[in-house]
């Protein structure tokens, strides 16, 4: 199989260590025996719109963040996202398991990963094939062979799973904004000067304001602060392109590559657990910038915009 660009799912232990889990699934009612904090995410608290259980209320339930539950995830109607989790000291279940069951093989993933260690679809590109249909864009007009993009991966995005978890907290008019013609028209991203350095250097599509729409779309779904997010999308990035994944991109460049060989590389570099949920859009050879662009350069599938 050809490709033009890698998309690879991955996990942020990547980033810290320790392995993603999935929540256990759970049913039945959770009844607030209290007021507690009903958060986003169990390891930073973070709680938007500061939503609270009600004492008395009851919840559906939806999932414990282990086998052996601290917290349990719960459905808050009118908040945003409705998910969220409580400790399980908050309240008591009725109607339905007391104690956490493992969903069925072949049941589709938890709505909602274990906000602990969460899972991602971690979005990379091979810039100089991207640009061979998208070379009106700043970025691709900027393009050379000596540059950065020339002989790395790049920078998509980092997005928090399941897909659909998008627009966390967006208002109504940054969300109309979401389009490649307004992205300029988005809130800027307030980053640290060594963040926007590297930022700029490893996301070429910063020249148009891509940072801003991945911003928008998937970081305020993680639960994290805008410098905490990049800084862990630029740490995998670093992982990747120190990897023999890169080597054999950029040693192949002007060949073809099967997904068999990019698949034994994810191997060697991060092991076959995490290249087993790699996923690969088919495409064309890898390419590096030139002069002329081939004449007979077909269409290639790409979501990145």
């Amino acid at each position: 199989m050809r490709v033009w660009s890698l998309w690879g799912s991955v996990v942020l232990a990547l980033v810290s260590a320790g392995s993603a889990r999935a929540d256990v699934k759970m049913n039945g009612t959770f009844v607030a025996d209290s007021a507690c904090p009903a958060t986003q995410a169990i390891k930073s608290g973070k709680n938007p719109g500061n939503v609270s259980t009600e004492a008395g209320q009851s919840y559906q339930l939806l999932a414990g963040n282990k086998d052996e539950p601290t917290h349990y995830l719960i459905q808050v109607p009118g908040a945003d996202p409705e998910r969220r989790w409580v400790k399980i000291s908050c309240g008591h279940i009725t109607g339905g398991s007391a104690a956490a069951t493992p969903a069925p093989a072949d049941q589709a993933k938890p709505s909602q990963p274990a906000s602990g260690k969460p899972e991602y679809v971690f979005a990379l590109s091979w810039q100089p094939a991207f640009c061979e249909t998208k070379g009106s864009k700043p970025e691709c007009k900027a393009q050379s062979p000596s540059e950065f993009d020339a002989s790395h991966f790049t920078l998509h995005g980092l997005w928090p799973q399941p897909n659909g978890n998008f627009y966390c907290q967006v208002s109504t008019g940054d969300k109309a904004n979401d389009n490649p013609a307004h992205w300029g028209d988005l809130p800027p991203v307030n980053l640290d000067a060594g963040t926007r350095t590297e930022l700029d250097q490893v996301m070429p599509g910063t020249a148009s304001k891509l940072e801003r729409h991945e911003w928008i779309k998937h970081g305020t779904c993680y639960g994290k602060s805008q410098q905490e997010y990049f800084s862990d999308a630029l740490s995998l990035m670093r992982a990747v392109n120190a990897s023999p994944v890169r080597d054999l991109f950029n040693k192949n460049i002007g060949k073809q590559l099967t997904s068999d060989q990019i698949r034994d590389a994810f191997d060697q570099a991060f092991g076959a657990r995490r290249r087993a949920s790699a996923r690969l859009l088919p495409g064309r050879s890898v390419e590096r910038p030139t002069a002329d662009r081939r004449a007979d350069a077909g269409p290639v599938r790409s979501d990145r915009r």
